[in-house]
């Protein structure tokens, strides 16, 4: 899978699949808010599918940007945003 995924952000260009990351995250910040608010009644009950599917493409950019910069997620990532959840947390507590 990375070799793929450095095949596309080579083949794109980081400047590309930048201008790409943007463009998915505003498609899944949309389909979050039509299923919150229910717009026109697309939302059909419970159907996340859209939602799940603009995550995978976020998700998808995000892994060729780990891949081309050589960021491993268990071993730079994930510590820090487990620091960062906790933070939060302590942000949430502190407010009460």
């Amino acid at each position: 899978m990375k070799e793929d995924l450095l095949k596309i952000i080579k083949h794109y260009g980081v400047n590309a699949q930048q201008r790409q990351f943007a463009e998915e995250v505003f498609e899944l910040q949309e389909a979050i808010t039509a299923y919150e608010n229910d717009y026109e009644g697309l939302n059909m009950g419970n159907d996340t599918s859209h939602i799940a599917e603009e995550i995978a493409d976020v998700l998808n950019l995000v892994e060729q940007f780990m891949c081309y910069y050589n960021i491993d997620f268990n071993e730079q990532v994930l510590e820090i945003k487990h620091l960062k959840v906790i933070r939060q947390l302590e942000r949430i507590k502190g407010k009460r």
